[in-house]
């Protein structure tokens, strides 16, 4: 059996445990049959399809999103530290999000779908922004100096959204509401907003997952093999500002998955990313389906908010990572 045939098998039954316990735990235990079972007691009905199955989903998608989109972006800049948080695309996505809120911004055609929308094209910008200017700096682009920039990049964007936090009234605590990254009480009509996005931000990497092996050869290697390398980066930079602007724009910033799931995906099952890419997707999925079980149970009745969940995680992860490199020379 291949690794990477084991790494599905694995990583499915994590993600179907994860769901599991997601609908099942809280301070109500709740039957998982309570999902099919039609003579099931109507509160607990009540309690599995309008609270916490739409918030497993949700956060199942925001999971899934940030993991392939750190993972795409690892495997075009060849780095393992790369994700959409040290890159400076989730600040972009959370800048685009917060304007929206603070403006009261609302495009008629666009309804439910402006926030995310503008969301996402905060997250593009920022990345088209930080690529152009490691360009500026140094015209080799190496990998470190797109690190750097991006992290220049969220503490500029970082003071943008002090700003208008300042600037706010009545908006507040909305505005708070976002950036302390949460799925809770988002409803169905979130799943609704997110879904369309993250369907084509995956379809959009999953469609480049052989253009991604020949790149990590380098840029002239995969021009020789055939591959339109910049147009290429170019689908890869706004599949992943799609997939980081619609996880924002849902739940707010959350940190380290993009980080922490591929390079363990990878660590564990391999670098070729026409696996890498869809384990990511699901091991994603069920590993902030399982912080969010934490965030809302660790210290019940009160919530903590996910992204203080997946710091704990993701930051001696990323300690490990960096450790890692720089022994082998990489950084």
């Amino acid at each position: 059996m291949s690794k990477a045939l084991i790494g599905y098998i694995l990583s499915i039954i994590a993600l179907f445990v994860a769901i599991w316990l997601g609908v099942s735990v809280g301070s109500v235990k709740v039957p998982i049959s309570t999902l099919w079972d039609t003579g099931a007691d109507a509160i607990a009905t009540n309690i599995v399809w309008k609270i916490r199955m739409p918030r497993v989903v949700l956060a199942g998608l925001v999971g899934a999103s940030l993991a392939i989109a750190g993972a795409a972006f690892q495997g075009l800049l060849k780095n393992p530290l790369a994700d959409p948080y040290t890159l400076g695309v989730s600040s972009g996505a959370s800048v685009g999000a917060v304007a929206t809120l603070f403006f009261g911004i609302s495009v008629p055609f666009l309804g439910i779908f402006t926030l995310p929308v503008f969301s996402m094209i905060g997250a593009l910008v920022t990345m088209l922004l930080v690529i152009t200017f490691a360009k500026l700096v140094d015209r080799s682009m190496k990998m470190e100096t797109i690190i750097l920039t991006g992290i220049i990049f969220s503490s500029f964007l970082g003071s943008v959204i002090s700003l208008m936090i300042a600037l706010t009234g009545e908006e507040l605590r909305q505005i708070i509401g976002w950036l302390l990254g949460s799925v809770s009480m988002r409803g169905w009509s979130f799943v609704q907003m997110a879904l369309p996005f993250v369907v084509i931000g995956t379809i959009l990497l999953w469609l480049n997952r052989r253009e991604l092996n020949a790149m990590l050869f380098g840029e002239e290697r995969a021009k020789h093999l055939g591959v339109n390398v910049k147009k290429r980066k170019m689908m890869i930079l706004i599949g992943g500002s799609m997939l980081t602007g619609t996880a924002v724009a849902v739940s707010g910033t959350i940190g380290f998955v993009g980080l922490v799931v591929p390079h363990m995906t990878r660590l564990l099952f391999g670098s070729d990313n026409r696996h890498v890419l869809p384990l990511s997707f699901i091991n994603g999925a069920a590993l902030l389906i399982i912080c969010d079980l934490v965030s809302r149970t660790i210290i019940s009745p009160t919530e903590l908010p996910i992204g203080v969940i997946t710091a704990f995680i993701g930051a001696p992860v990323f300690a490990f990572i960096f450790f890692r490199q720089r022994k082998k020379g990489g950084i």
